[in-house]
């Protein structure tokens, strides 16, 4: 059950095992406790009340996120989320990992949940990069070290490549590799280091760029790039 509302874009598998145990989901007006149940269609299945309708062909779109939204679907305390800003005619999509409300850059959506969830996992290590200003001393030999990974608070990051791009004065622009994408991973391992972000941009996401997509802009992605990116990925 979780695999198919996964494909049909209702959310990741774990969006949709905690629908089912707050009773949202249900099947010939049955609501489910478990999502250990097969089904060979989506036939009498709905969510909060609503038809769900049967999978469509997998669609990949990348948005320019800017800062100042939540990416969430909703928020309780009303603040804007990106699906504020994305235009009312796209299919329903889910959004692949998070940016944070301070966070621009490059989003990838999509239709499919089971593509979402093999572009996640830390194992298929897809790369994250991002541009990032800081304030403060920038010591070169510390930003090396985190090529060995980094442990703050308890939570062990794995191999983070960072860059100096450019310094001036106070400030400096640095260019961060990640593969995991824990959350807010690159300012939580900055701030270990003493610098303060002022501006944080992601600027790629597997093999996909954000380039010069406008702020708010949406771009569909070719299927021939889906397609060749669902070859790589195990299980896809």
């Amino acid at each position: 059950m979780a695999k198919l509302l996964a494909r049909a874009g209702v959310g990741s598998r774990r969006d949709i095992e905690r629908m089912i145990a707050e009773g949202r989901v249900s099947v010939e007006g049955t609501a489910l406790t478990s999502p250990a149940l097969n089904l060979a269609s989506l036939d009498g299945v709905t969510v909060d009340g609503n038809p769900v309708a049967a999978a469509s062909a997998t669609r990949l779109y990348r948005f320019h996120k800017p800062t100042g939204c939540l990416t969430t679907a909703r928020d309780p305390k009303g603040r804007a989320t990106i699906y504020d800003l994305l235009p009312k005619d796209l299919p329903r999509l889910v959004t692949i990992g998070r940016l944070d409300m301070n966070t621009e850059g490059l989003l990838l959506l999509t239709n499919d949940g089971e593509l979402k969830r093999a572009m996640e996992l830390p194992a298929n290590a897809l790369i994250r990069r991002y541009r990032v200003r800081v304030f403060g001393s920038v010591n070169a030999r510390a930003l090396e070290a985190l090529a060995e990974g980094v442990t703050i608070e308890g939570v062990r990051y794995g191999s983070i490549n960072a860059d100096i791009e450019h310094k001036s004065g106070a400030y400096a622009w640095l260019v961060i590799t990640i593969t995991e994408g824990k959350n807010r991973e690159v300012r939580k391992v900055l701030e270990h280091l003493g610098l303060k972000v002022a501006r944080l941009i992601r600027v790629s996401y597997g093999p996909f760029e954000l380039e010069d997509l406008p702020v708010r802009g949406v771009e569909q992605i070719p299927d021939d790039a889906v397609s060749r990116l669902r070859s790589r990925l195990p299980g896809k």
